[in-house]
């Protein structure tokens, strides 16, 4: 399994938003976003760097592997 990597929130949102994602709201310090058919939100901190640990709780959360993740974020 690849390395989770450490990214700005702005790429993380970015990476998201290729993947089907968007922006619905940004609540306080969190970005949500949300995805037509699923059942999930995703709450992105707006720090300046999201936690690999964190980030990997989005991925999962989110339905996809790190791997297809680190793609859509080299695009």
């Amino acid at each position: 399994m690849p390395p989770v990597p450490l990214l700005r929130p702005r790429e993380v949102v970015r990476a998201f938003e290729r993947l089907g994602w968007s922006a619905a709201r940004q609540h306080g310090s969190h970005i949500v976003m949300t995805k037509p058919g699923h059942i999930a939100t995703l709450s992105i901190p707006d720090h300046p760097e999201v936690a690999r640990g964190t980030l990997r709780m989005l991925i999962a959360k989110a339905g996809l592997t790190v791997q297809e993740f680190v793609t859509a974020a080299e695009r």
